[in-house]
């Protein structure tokens, strides 16, 4: 009598928690298939086993991704982590942002909140795009010069791209891009299709750094833009130069988690782009050097 109590003691917690998980189970099916009801074609299954999934959300001419994974925690004991791409989300407008999404969570502990999320950056999309400012209209001749220009480089065949490994720290991920030119028309086709990645084009940095010198003539060009992240496509570029690497385009494209990595971005974007750059031979190690001037 005493050991059949012993054992119902025993059992009663283990079937407790077993019925919490298969409640909190539940409510994420449910979740998952309300999300999937109400954004159609724009939610996206990333990994069904991870429980991983995107929502694409557009308002006017902005556009941003939404990737959230759901651990076996949430929504009971943890949120859910997040990674939000929008290129036209920079700073302290970012920090604003998921400013609002932890007081989201911290408001609604235990319930569902992706949905609230979503509407959230929605919202604050609507917000900024009654704020920009008016852009005047080109004039003819500038606009015809423009159509002129695309009309050229899109005559020019794209280079081939190569992509390196991802690499992530704390929910942000740096993949680095290469691509050998030796134009500028060259240097805006493989941008453009990068761009024509929704995950790139939708990430927070593209920063890139270019070298080349032109078929017939003797002058190099370069040049770097950081696409919101302060110095490094400077960075970038000062890495080209000292490893002498010619005739190439490097892009690093970092999608941000929501943490702040401090000095470690820059890291990895240096590194990224160094391993791309290695892997795609514009970089000969020091030791083979010796070796051949060995021989």
């Amino acid at each position: 009598m005493v050991l059949g109590l012993e054992l119902q003691l025993v059992l009663k917690p283990v079937l407790v928690l077993e019925l919490m998980g298969l409640l909190l189970l539940l409510v994420l099916n449910d979740e998952i298939e309300a999300l999937s009801a109400i954004y159609g074609t724009d939610f996206h299954t990333e990994s069904a086993e991870h429980r991983t999934y995107s929502i694409d959300i557009a308002e006017g001419v902005n556009t941003a991704l939404l990737q959230v994974t759901m651990p076996p925690e949430y929504p009971g004991d943890s949120p859910p982590m997040y990674m939000l791409s929008a290129p036209w989300l920079k700073g302290m407008k970012r920090q604003e942002l998921c400013g609002y999404l932890e007081e989201i969570y911290l408001e609604n502990t235990g319930e569902s909140i992706v949905y609230m999320w979503v509407e959230k950056i929605r919202e604050f999309m609507t917000e900024q795009a009654a704020h920009e400012p008016v852009v005047e209209e080109k004039s003819s001749i500038t606009d015809a010069v423009d159509k002129l220009q695309l009309s050229f480089e899109e005559e020019v065949q794209c280079p081939e791209i190569f992509s390196g490994d991802i690499i992530s720290d704390r929910k942000s991920h740096f993949q680095p891009h290469l691509a050998a030119v030796r134009s500028t028309a060259e240097v805006n086709a493989v941008l453009r299709k990068l761009y024509q990645n929704k995950k790139v084009a939708n990430a927070t940095h593209n920063m890139y750094a270019y070298r080349f010198i032109p078929e017939g003539s003797s002058n190099l060009h370069q040049d770097c833009e950081d696409d919101g992240e302060d110095h490094a496509g400077g960075r970038m570029l000062h890495l080209l130069q000292i490893v002498g690497a010619q005739n190439v385009l490097v892009v690093v494209t970092r999608w941000y988690g929501g943490i702040h990595l401090g000095p470690d971005r820059f890291r990895h974007i240096n590194n990224a782009a160094r391993q791309i750059l290695e892997n795609c031979g514009y970089i000969i190690h020091q030791e083979s050097t010796k070796k051949n001037k060995r021989k």
